[in-house]
């Protein structure tokens, strides 16, 4: 780690690389979709940042291969059988939705710290996506899709207790790339622009918490936020949504400080550094000792 990322300047690079959906109106809709369809770049991005914090891919075959089942699916299936007598092929697609390239291109790719390193996350894939209708599916009133749209919802990833779970919109499956919502205790809110920068958020929220260097504001200053929101760039994703937390990442050298506005159990602000120095410097820039643990 010896050439210094500044992760301030971090959104330059979504921006070069991420659907942009707020120029949709000024493409042709077979522009568009060409340019969602160019993920290449994305998993380009994705594989510099888990580079960038020491992940190195092992090799081999996945620890996590795409027809594995988490324990809930297992949990689940087999309660179903019990209580029907009807076998349950975990591997037959549950409804006629089809799956967005990225999502296939996603379970493949040679460098996904997923698949080959699971336990360095805390969340269970869906494979095939769960397809929720019903009661779990976008109520009649809702502001992603019109009412007389497909309103179900294909989960595709949850965490570890599945007190969260994220999906696209059956609505929008059959975009190469589409916007990922998330479950809250409000309902179904967009938790990333595109299942790409969904992972990318995925790998942002884990792989530094294992390879960089920590420290956690339990007991969070005066004036503290403000600082780090006028002094922080944002890292230009929307805010994550898991266990009541609503965080946003901010970027500086070698670091990215995240804070949570929600009502999680997590520390108000984690500031990561890829060395020990960037908590130093940020320590001094932001007026607070981030190197006392």
């Amino acid at each position: 780690m010896t050439e210094m990322i500044d992760y301030g300047r971090f959104a330059e690079r979504l921006r070069r690389v991420m659907p942009r959906w707020d120029e949709r109106d000024r493409m042709a809709p077979e522009e568009f979709a060409r340019h969602l369809a160019d993920t290449g770049p994305r998993w380009e991005l994705l594989r510099e940042f888990q580079a960038e914090w020491g992940y190195e891919p092992p090799g081999g075959e996945p620890a996590w291969p795409r027809w594995s089942e988490s324990e809930h699916r297992v949990y689940v299936r087999e309660l179903k059988e019990k209580l029907t007598g009807e076998e349950d092929d975990h591997r037959s697609i549950r409804a006629a939705v089809a799956v967005p390239q990225a999502l296939d291109e996603w379970w493949d790719l040679p460098f996904n710290s997923f698949t080959y390193q699971p336990r360095l996350y805390e969340t269970n894939p869906e494979w095939p996506p769960a397809v929720y209708d019903g009661s779990q599916a976008l109520p009649l009133d809702n502001s992603f899709i019109a009412a007389e749209e497909d309103r179900r919802v294909c989960v595709f990833m949850a965490e570890n207790q599945y007190c969260n779970e994220w999906g696209y919109l059956a609505a929008e499956a059959v975009l190469p790339d589409p916007r990922v919502l998330v479950s809250t205790e409000d309902g179904w809110a967009v938790q990333s622009r595109s299942i790409s920068e969904f992972f990318l958020q995925l790998a942002m929220y884990a792989l530094p918490f294992h390879f960089g260097h920590v420290a956690e504001v339990w007991t969070v200053p005066d004036g503290l936020v403000d600082r780090v929101r006028a002094q922080l760039p944002p890292l230009g994703l929307l805010p994550w949504r898991e266990l009541g937390a609503e965080t946003t990442a901010y970027g500086a050298p070698d670091a990215i400080v995240f804070h949570d506005a929600g009502m999680s159990d997590y520390a108000e602000i984690v500031v990561i550094g890829r060395t020990r120095e960037a908590l130093e410097r940020l320590s001094h820039r932001l007026g607070v000792d981030l190197t006392a643990g």
